[in-house]
């Protein structure tokens, strides 16, 4: 016997495969823009585009490479990562597995509220309340002097204060990607299979025992893909980082790529929203963006594409 079709389940069906088709034609659209506006550019650049740090877009032929903004991007969103996921394990495990039904709910309501708290609040508190307060500059004081020997923490002359680092820039995109992480964490911890739960607890299992056994293990894939999530967002976060960041000159950034993450930069995002304004009337100067535009939307494409595969794969064991 053939299951009924209403006209309401064909309609919201056609709806529904047309928006999607639509959503995957856009992203292709602006793939296709991004190549479009940038292949001039590129082609007329007559440095690497990959490995140099030079930013000249006033004369020609052009000089733009995207090193040092690759080198920015990345490491402070892979420090706001280090940051972050640990302490969205913690507050999902304490929301699902140990916080009463009361305290559950409120601390839940809470942590969802950072995420829509606007990005220009998140810059203005970074750069001017936490990069001034003790408590950052004590950090990176404990920081520099047991791991000052190594290049990603050596302190940096000219930059006593933390104001306008990467490391700043970095605990505050650790903030802002804490509720994403938090909510895939979360969610995923609530599926675990009661059975499995209780099974752990009825062979004696500590609490702890029972998250190390049951939770964690089942909430893996749904960790990594939220984690991933929170990276793509902190890849291309514009506002808060153009605020906080101070840039570095142009002639001290050709003679050298400072490591440090206790110095300032740009990071493609942050590059693009100073820049852009400047560089509509300028068809060249436009296109060097457009080219680390499309830079950054292969980047956070693979970073989401990876996500959703790890997602499924959990999904399927």
């Amino acid at each position: 016997m053939k299951p009924v079709s209403r006209v309401g389940d064909r309609v919201f069906s056609g709806l529904s495969s047309t928006i999607a088709i639509l959503l995957a034609v856009l992203v292709l659209v602006i793939f296709a823009f991004l190549i479009w506006r940038a292949v001039p550019a590129l082609s007329d650049d007559s440095v690497n585009f990959f490995t140099s740090r030079q930013w000249v877009t006033d004369e020609s032929p052009l000089q733009f490479g995207i090193q040092a903004l690759l080198w920015t991007t990345v490491i402070s969103s892979i420090l706001a990562l280090l940051v972050a996921v640990p302490l969205a394990i913690g507050i999902a495990l304490f929301i699902t597995q140990l916080a009463p039904k009361k305290l559950a709910g409120p601390v839940a309501f809470v942590v969802d509220l950072l995420a829509a708290v606007p990005s220009i609040v998140y810059g203005l508190w970074g750069g001017v309340v936490l990069g001034s307060s003790g408590v950052v500059r004590w950090i990176r004081d404990i920081i520099t002097g047991a791991l000052g020997w190594i290049p990603l923490f050596k302190p940096v002359d000219g930059w006593a204060d933390p104001t306008g680092t990467i490391f700043l820039a970095s605990q505050v995109l650790a903030i802002m990607i804490l509720p994403i992480i938090t909510a895939v964490s979360r969610d995923v911890m609530l599926q675990t299979p009661r059975d499995q739960i209780e099974a752990a607890m009825a062979l004696g299992s500590t609490r702890w025992e029972v998250i190390r056994l049951a939770v964690l293990p089942h909430s893996k894939s749904g960790i990594i893909s939220g984690s991933m999530l929170g990276l793509g967002r902190a890849l291309g976060e514009t506002l808060a980082v153009t605020l906080i960041l101070q840039t570095i000159s142009p002639m001290q950034l050709v003679q050298k790529l400072d490591l440090s993450i206790f110095t300032g930069g740009e990071t493609f995002a942050s590059k693009i929203a100073r820049d852009f304004s400047e560089a509509t009337n300028d068809p060249k100067a436009l296109g060097a963006l457009v080219a680390s535009a499309l830079s950054l939307f292969v980047i956070t494409f693979i970073v989401n594409a990876a996500a959703r595969l790890i997602a499924e794969r959990g999904v399927k064991r």
